[in-house]
């Protein structure tokens, strides 16, 4: 149990930094459109990171050098181009509680977009593979800890996912939106620079 909580614990607060996947489930979750695949997309994806970090498999991403400057570059480049559409957004005043096209388009859209901010962030990998990985290896039950961090992922996302319909009375006013996308366009350029520098 204490390997488990252990990994609880550390899993959440790698998790609960507002980074890019955060902000766009923030968003999902106010629209209300498509939740359930975008937080298990999310999550599983986590559980899938996690158990490749807890494997040990955290010395291959250290081993493959120019694997980091891809996905840095790669990351950067999206992040800079969804902060420029977050910007416009803002600018505009596009942002409503009708959202975007609710069609299966709009679906697999939406989970594309939150594929390319989980699987293309360097910081995933590095958190939850190497970091966890490396924290994982120093306990005897690796596998509780790793199922700690995976429930924590879960827990995390369905929250997010689904308590920020909570702000929906908020967003019902569009200076609310304008607020949001240019919050949602700062941090994306924050990350992209960080990234870069």
């Amino acid at each position: 149990m204490t390997a488990m909580f252990a990994g609880f614990g550390l899993g959440l607060s790698l998790i609960v930094a507002i980074g890019a996947q955060n902000a766009f489930v923030l968003r999902q979750g106010i629209l209300r459109q498509h939740v359930l695949p975008i937080v298990l997309v999310c999550a599983i994806s986590d559980a899938v990171l996690i158990a490749v970090g807890v494997a040990g498999f955290g010395v291959l991403v250290e081993r493959l050098p120019w694997l980091e400057g891809v996905m840095r570059f790669g990351g950067a480049a999206f992040l800079l181009f969804y902060g420029a559409k977050a910007f416009l957004s803002a600018w505009r005043g596009q942002g409503n509680m009708q959202g975007g096209d609710s069609s299966a388009g709009g679906l697999w859209i939406a989970l594309a977009t939150c594929l390319v901010f989980t699987w293309a962030n360097p910081h995933v990998y590095l958190d939850t593979v190497v970091l966890l990985g490396s924290i994982a290896a120093q306990y005897d039950n690796r596998v509780a800890f790793g199922i700690g961090a995976v429930t924590a992922s879960f827990c995390f996302f369905f929250a997010l996912g689904y308590g920020a319909r909570l702000l929906a009375p908020i967003f019902e006013r569009a200076g609310a939106w304008q607020v949001l996308d240019f919050a949602i366009g700062c941090v994306m350029w924050v990350i992209a620079a960080s990234l870069l520098l």
